[in-house]
């Protein structure tokens, strides 16, 4: 299995009494869409690598207690502690047409109502309190939160994301005066 053909689900935390169970966070909406789990891929020196659940025990806030097939002591669990688990991206649920994954937004163009076409999205940033796009416009990174209500649809065909942006978002990354990158890692010191 390709990686670029899974998304991941979460990693492993930690081990759990002697028989080579684990405990794993799933780092889902809803964690209860995979308490029928059967299998996952565990990302091992680089590579896929694929493991049967012999049972899963949903716990609180995402977490689930995890036995594996052919894991059967705390060492061989040991080994497993900060493994991220994979799926295959055909096994997550078909969507309606105006609901996108936040994966699939990437190499999205964004289409602000009044500026026009902005620039390309190249990455995620999903955070406890909100998540985040970061644009590349003209050269600059620019961060646009995810909040619904800025967002008028999503194309598919195109690749374009169309929002309502706050007005003056993108200039406070753009203009004169305000201070770069690196200008702001150093008052940081």
């Amino acid at each position: 299995m390709n990686i670029d053909a899974c998304y991941q689900l979460g990693y492993i935390l930690r081990t759990h009494g002697i028989k080579g169970q684990v405990i794993a966070f799933f780092d889902v909406d809803y964690p209860e869409d995979y308490e029928e789990l059967e299998s996952v891929f565990l990302l091992i020196n680089g590579k896929l690598v694929p493991f049967f659940i012999q049972s899963i025990d949903p716990q609180a806030k995402g977490r689930f207690l995890l036995k594996f097939e052919d894991t059967d002591t705390i060492e061989q669990a040991e080994r497993l502690k900060g493994v991220s688990l994979y799926l295959p991206l055909n096994s997550l649920p078909e969507l309606d047409e105006d609901q996108f994954y936040y994966h699939d937004l990437i190499g999205y163009t964004i289409v602000d109502e009044t500026l026009g076409e902005l620039g390309v999205i190249k990455e995620l940033f999903e955070l406890p309190h909100q998540d985040l796009l970061a644009m590349d416009y003209k050269g600059v990174e620019v961060l646009i939160p995810m909040q619904e209500d800025l967002i008028i649809r999503a194309d598919k065909t195109e690749q374009k994301l169309y929002m309502n942006l706050p007005e003056g978002l993108v200039d406070v990354y753009t203009q004169p005066g305000n201070p770069s990158e690196e200008e702001r890692d150093e008052d940081a010191i």
